[in-house]
């Protein structure tokens, strides 16, 4: 589907043996939990997924798709250690707040990065954020039911899928594009992503919440109330200080004229007399 794509170029599958079952069984000693049976047998297929595409810009291949699953030695715990080698080194658990949220019917309870949960990074994004494998209830022991995540760069929490498998056929319905795993969020993903989504993907974007995004952006300004408001006020103005002033200026003039010229004339009057 991607080679035949316009503009698509250099489509490039990493082929990787699967892996040894005693892998597997030592990752599951080590990190003291079971993987789902699923991801299980994903990685007794294939140990993890990489396949990568470009497209053409100037007829110069330009890289933009990634799916990416770590394999079974990659597949690390998040927020366990310190992100220095100091003793008092502050950790992810530090970024956890007793007055979180608790889950309910339609949003579910958020991973914590304490020893509540145990999170292990599943896809690095590129850099966007992470894709993570969740136990989100470890006791009194570790519960096999496991959930799929994503954690943005701002490192809050965002659920896709209950089950390894349907995560990974989100993966491949998405091709890979940039930053997708966004369009699971509230805040969606970004314009220069959502061009690449119209090109290439434009049946995964869900054009409802398209449109209310765009409403809600559109500058709905009214520019004949804006103008009219504005030659209002200044025609009020001038109504306003033109008659006051005017009959304010007319009417001391008068008067001052009058009183200047009746007792100007009868002292005129008086002097020849005198």
């Amino acid at each position: 589907l991607l080679e035949t794509s316009p503009g698509v170029a250099e489509v490039t599958i990493v082929e990787k043996e699967p892996a040894e079952r005693h892998t597997i069984i030592s990752w599951e000693q080590k990190n003291s939990c079971v993987l789902p049976e699923d991801l299980k047998n994903f990685y007794l297929m294939t140990d993890g997924f990489q396949m990568t595409w470009s497209v053409k810009t100037d007829d110069t291949p330009m890289p933009l798709g990634s799916m990416v699953i770590n394999s079974v030695s990659k597949l690390c715990r998040l927020g366990g250690s310190s992100m220095y080698t100091l003793p008092n080194a502050p950790t992810l658990a530090d970024l956890e707040d007793d007055t979180d949220e608790e889950g309910s019917e339609d949003k579910p309870e958020k991973p914590h990065f304490d020893s509540r949960s145990l999170i292990f990074e599943l896809d690095p994004c590129n850099g966007n954020g992470k894709v993570c494998l969740v136990y989100k209830h470890t006791k009194p022991v570790v519960s096999p039911d496991t959930e799929i995540w994503f954690l943005d760069r701002a490192l809050y929490w965002h659920f896709l899928t209950k089950t390894f498998t349907a995560y990974y056929r989100l993966l491949i319905s998405h091709l890979g594009l940039p930053q997708w795993q966004y369009a699971f969020t509230s805040y969606g993903v970004s314009p220069q992503a959502k061009q690449w989504f119209n090109m290439y993907k434009p049946i995964t974007i869900n054009t409802a919440l398209l449109s209310e995004e765009t409403d809600l952006f559109v500058n709905k300004l009214d520019p004949n109330k804006v103008f009219k408001s504005k030659n209002k006020t200044p025609v009020m103005k001038k109504k306003s200080s033109s008659q006051p002033t005017g009959s304010q200026k007319s009417h001391p003039g008068m008067t001052s004229s009058k009183t200047s010229s009746l007792p100007g004339n009868p002292s005129r009057k008086r002097d020849p007399q005198v």
